[in-house]
């Protein structure tokens, strides 16, 4: 089951006021990004791949968290409102990597549940290839191409070296798209060219007194 569009700017608007930051417009890009390459991909649902890129964030409405944190914290949500689509891509946008990603034994609580639903999901659909591709081309100010993104993420977290393969997904995933779309999915992204080229620094959470 899926909410519908209204309701899934709703909810995001609602997280937005109890959390506040860049990720809740990030977010609207992502989905509006999702929406701009479903229309073009035989077979997809432009309307499902816009609602659940606004809500593949939606774990973040608990406050400032980690990845893992945010990813547990979504699929929580969406699972207990019965967004079972939802639910799924909040576990899997921020692992491109899939099964792979989970080479070792996690310690979190929530992290040991991520791994759990990740290894037992089977492949990542299309929706899952889309928002993780979207995730990467959306920023809260408009869209950039992956490279620029790519150094926008490592700015803020660091490097690691699952990074690097993650890209090389995220790049095959351009590729897969653009193959079924017949253009570059930077054909259908607004002003691309004019916001891929600001540079404004990277977003630090708010210092609390």
């Amino acid at each position: 089951m899926l909410p519908t569009r209204e309701e899934a700017q709703f909810v995001l608007e609602e997280a937005g006021r109890m959390n506040p930051g860049p990720w809740v417009k990030h977010s609207l890009n992502v989905g509006l990004a999702a929406r701009n390459i479903a229309r073009l991909v035989p077979g997809m649902d432009e309307s499902k791949a816009e609602i659940v890129g606004i809500l593949h964030d939606i774990g973040r409405r608990v406050g400032i968290v980690n990845i893992p944190k945010h990813v547990y914290e979504g699929y929580r949500y969406a699972a207990a409102k019965g967004w079972d689509e939802v639910a799924r891509v909040c576990m899997t946008h921020s692992y491109p990597l899939m099964q792979a990603e989970f080479d070792y034994q996690p310690v979190a609580p929530e992290e040991i549940a991520i791994k759990d639903y990740i290894l037992h999901c089977g492949e990542a659909d299309d929706y899952d290839k889309l928002i993780q591709l979207c995730d990467a081309l959306a920023t809260d100010y408009g869209f950039v191409i992956l490279e620029k993104r790519f150094v926008d993420v490592t700015r803020r977290y660091g490097i690691m070296e699952t990074y690097i393969k993650g890209w090389e997904v995220t790049f095959g995933s351009k590729e897969y798209f653009e193959a079924q779309m017949g253009c570059s999915i930077y054909d259908v992204l607004p002003d691309i060219g004019r916001t891929t080229l600001l540079c404004p620094p990277p977003w630090k959470p708010p210092v609390k007194p």
